[in-house]
């Protein structure tokens, strides 16, 4: 017999749904998808990346600007920006020598947006 976990429910009977299954079923992504977005939200897991993805919700910025700010070295900050370019959610742009960093478009905007209103609730 199962252990009962305090809190969850159990079905007093097991009767399957079908056709909610089904229509759940046709609307699931793909494992690569699923795995693909499990990744994203790794990149998430991680308070300095999170830190770095404020400090450019708010403005762009070249690594010595966020170093600073973050009280970071220069190679923390470029080992978490690169894996932050590698998911797509910060882009770069070179003027001279100095390069910017900015989130890439809208979607971190409103990733961050509602993951701060969700925490604040």
């Amino acid at each position: 017999m199962a252990e009962e976990i305090p809190g969850v429910e159990r079905c007093e009977f097991i009767h399957v749904h079908e056709d909610i299954v089904k229509r759940v079923t046709e609307a699931m992504p793909g494992e690569e998808t699923l795995y693909d977005l499990a990744d994203l939200f790794r990149i998430f897991a991680d308070s300095t990346r999170i830190k770095i993805l404020y400090v450019l919700y708010e403005s762009e910025m070249c690594v010595c600007d966020i170093a600073q700010l973050l009280g970071m070295t220069q190679s923390a900050i470029s080992h978490q920006l690169r894996a932050l370019k590698q998911s797509k959610l910060v882009k770069y742009r070179r003027e001279g020598k100095t390069v910017f960093y900015s989130l890439s478009d809208d979607h971190v905007v409103t990733i961050l947006a509602q993951g701060m209103e969700h925490i604040e609730e």
